[in-house]
């Protein structure tokens, strides 16, 4: 009976340091963002429209 209860607590910690480790891996990933494109006609037309 008590090796069941061993057993229990030792699969425990393993999963919450596995969670840990999952979530600590996860706050230091970094990411990252890619710049917008220049579209220079987009940009032509909306100075077109503000002129007139």
């Amino acid at each position: 009976m008590i090796w069941f209860i061993v057993l229990a607590i030792v699969i425990i910690l393993a999963v919450l340091a596995l969670s840990l480790l999952t979530t600590s891996k996860g706050y230091a990933y970094k990411h990252t963002i890619d710049p917008l494109p220049q579209n220079d006609e987009h940009l032509n037309t909306d100075n077109e429209r503000k002129e007139e």
